[in-house]
């Protein structure tokens, strides 16, 4: 499962009404790379044969098997804050991250 809290899923809300396609989803998922060895990443897409979907905040979540191995019970927020650092993934399944709260291991 992967959750969005409020002010994530008005973002998402906001980028996705700026979309082509309206039928796509928020994909969330992992790449190598980063300072950390593994990086977060969004986007828009239509579901794949072998994805995963979950429904956080009224709002449809794609996530592939392997990033789903390591995003298991995530939470995703997002902070516009004066030091505000956008989407922010708390992920209890990372050993470590670094400051810019966008990769870990």
């Amino acid at each position: 499962m992967i959750n969005l809290t409020e002010a994530a899923a008005v973002q998402v809300r906001k980028l996705h009404a700026q979309q082509a396609n309206p039928e796509s989803s928020l994909r969330v998922l992992i790449e190598t790379g980063g300072c950390s060895g593994f990086e977060y990443g969004m986007s828009f897409d239509v579901k794949k044969d072998n994805d995963l979907e979950f429904v956080s905040q009224n709002l449809k979540i794609l996530i592939d098997p392997a990033s789903h191995a390591y995003l298991e019970n995530s939470t995703i927020h997002f902070d516009d804050g004066l030091h505000g650092k956008g989407f922010e993934v708390k992920n209890p399944n990372a050993t470590s991250t670094c400051g810019c709260g966008k990769s870990f291991s």
